[in-house]
């Protein structure tokens, strides 16, 4: 499946999830469709401030400024470039003084878009592997993912509320209906993690197509695999103390680091080791030798020799 489908299907059974909530809450106060309107109405205003004000909130939130050529000329013209390859606007070009080495995009679409870089990505990495994270970062905005997460979380948060909503008006009617208060009780507790589940399903989609989208614009799937190893390391390393899990999703790598068994189900990307097989597929598919790999870098090369034997 593709990206594109795999995202359709996750937004068709958030859609449905919605669609039920809507009409068991029509069930207490006497319609459902007056209780599937009302929770479209809810959705509809969470999703106009999220499509309107994500860009600004994310920039503030990651203390990233606006640069112009003059004061970042190697990131402005790798923006410039790619962007051009790309075929859209150029974006605003942003830097973040986070030490951590990252990188994210924002924007409601292309005309109104930023990237981002910080400082630990602009000191860490050369000019092909960077290009190939801008060029990860510039297929976000031109597959328009900025604002299909931000449907995406929106509709996760909706869905949330009017579950725990439900559960307060089961709770506080005057007629006890053991059956409405147990259907409630299960609602408020499956639906939130099935929403957080298809919300994080849509955000690991949409990296995967990020990455097969920016390596075909560079045509060097190998230059963003091995940004993405080097990337991976300087996040996990003990300096970076990023904490704002509300823009996780956001960066290329995700900069909080999670243990346990339960962090690949709960994770907005997809584990690294994966995401980097892929582009060394497509880059052989592409026509590049195995000998253009670092093999003595790569920590994958005795899961793939298992796999074979």
């Amino acid at each position: 499946m593709n990206g594109h489908a795999g995202t359709a299907l996750m937004f068709i059974v958030m859609s449905l999830i919605m669609a039920a909530i809507g009409l068991v809450v029509g069930l207490f106060i006497g319609s459902m469709w007056i209780g599937l309107a009302a929770l479209l109405c809810v959705s509809v205003i969470f999703n106009i401030y999220a499509f309107f004000g994500s860009k600004r909130s994310a920039l503030r939130a990651n203390k990233a400024r606006i640069v112009t050529e003059a004061e970042e000329p190697r990131l402005y013209s790798i923006v410039k470039r790619v962007s051009a390859k790309a075929g859209i606007p150029m974006p605003e070009v942003g830097v973040s003084e986070f030490p951590m080495p990252n990188a994210f995009a924002t924007g409601r679409n292309p005309k109104n878009a930023a990237v981002v870089a910080t400082r630990g990505i602009l000191d860490m990495l050369p000019d092909d592997q960077l290009e190939g994270v801008i060029a990860h970062e510039i297929a976000h905005v031109k597959n328009r993912d900025i604002l299909v997460m931000s449907v995406a979380s929106t509709m996760a948060a909706v869905l949330s509320f009017v579950s725990r909503y439900l559960l307060w008006m089961t709770i506080a009617s005057r007629e006890k209906n053991i059956l409405l208060i147990a259907i409630a009780v299960i609602m408020s507790v499956t639906i939130p993690i099935a929403a957080l589940l298809v919300q994080l399903g849509v955000s690991r989609n949409r990296e995967y197509l990020a990455d097969e989208t920016g390596a075909k614009m560079t045509g060097n799937p190998l230059a963003l695999a091995n940004a993405l190893r080097a990337i991976e390391k300087g996040v996990a390393s003990p300096r970076n103390e990023y904490s704002n899990s509300s823009y996780e999703s956001m960066w290329i790598s995700n900069p909080i680091r999670k243990k346990g068994r339960l962090s690949r189900m709960f994770s907005t990307h997809p584990p690294m080791d994966d995401r980097v097989e892929r582009l060394y597929a497509l880059a052989e598919k592409m026509g590049k030798t195995k000998d253009q790999r670092p093999q003595e870098e790569d920590p994958f090369a005795k899961k793939r020799r298992s796999a074979h034997e």
